[in-house]
């Protein structure tokens, strides 16, 4: 069964702050400049150099101010509850962490996860099946990293970034073949470790 980002075992873990700053991840790795843990984008250059020639990683987003995750989560609520009169505030919350994590463990607000893809050596987006930040309503759950109904090439480029990404340490979430952490209580809990060592970061500060 999928651990979701609002289960209470999550929430459970402690969060023992290693004080590590955001680094700007370098432009060929994410144009956009994604801020991240130094320790995070180390092990994603160590990925990147993993993938066989002609293929690249792409980070399209990594720290995210908190306001910005409490929007999200406001528009995606309300999406939902357009969809699904009368839902309860549990559901609600559970169905919505499929797609936005409570702010309270947000991997994006500790600078701990990278919404990411991958491209070619022209930087053109390779075929992972759905677009990034593709909800489970727009893609009849395709999004889900182990989703039945992606083709062949789709689920090749999943697996073959679970292989690098893994390899590093980091995690996926498997609502989101996207999303992928290092160091945050969702990654703890998935990993077996005690604790967290990155917690909720207010400011965004480039190295």
């Amino acid at each position: 069964m999928t651990i979701l980002l609002s289960d209470a075992r999550v929430r459970a873990l402690p969060v023992v702050e290693c004080g590590e700053p955001l680094v700007r991840l370098p432009a060929p790795l994410s144009p956009a400049g994604a801020l991240v843990r130094a320790g995070l984008g180390d092990r994603l250059l160590a990925a990147d150099a993993q993938l066989p020639p002609g293929i690249a990683l792409r980070v399209v987003e990594g720290h995210r101010p908190v306001e910005q995750q409490h929007a999200i989560i406001a528009s995606y609520s309300a999406e939902l509850c357009a969809r699904h009169p009368g839902i309860g505030a549990a559901e609600l919350e559970r169905l919505t962490s499929r797609f936005v994590s409570p702010v309270d463990v947000a991997p994006h607000v500790a600078g701990a996860a990278v919404d990411l893809t991958l491209v070619d050596a022209c930087g053109e987006e390779l075929d992972l099946g759905t677009p990034i930040d593709a909800t489970p309503e727009d893609s009849d759950g395709r999004c889900f990293f182990a989703a039945d109904g992606i083709g062949a090439d789709a689920r090749a480029h999943r697996t073959l970034l679970a292989e690098v990404l893994e390899a590093q340490g980091l995690v996926n979430y498997p609502t989101e073949w996207w999303h992928w952490s290092f160091g945050d209580r969702y990654w703890a809990l998935v990993t077996g470790a005690q604790h967290a060592v990155y917690g909720p970061l207010d400011v965004a500060v480039a190295a």
